[in-house]
């Protein structure tokens, strides 16, 4: 009966913890910005087009030792 008394003690001392580290997060403003996150997959990335795919290139210097 003991180790339950341990046990409950033990799991509302954790439940403190993350109540404190949400409170932390939500002043230090972790979720301020909640529209931008969600829009840039949408967002059209250009670096990708710059940088032609592996098979390219490995076929280019195969290409080249010939």
């Amino acid at each position: 009966m003991s180790i339950l008394y341990f046990l409950i003690g033990c799991s509302v001392l954790l439940a403190l913890i993350f109540l404190g580290a949400f409170f932390w997060a939500q002043k230090s403003g972790q979720n301020d910005d909640l529209y931008t996150p969600s829009m840039r997959i949408l967002l059209d990335d250009n670096d990708d087009m710059h940088t032609p795919p592996i098979h390219i290139v490995n076929a280019k210097e195969t290409n080249d030792k010939k």
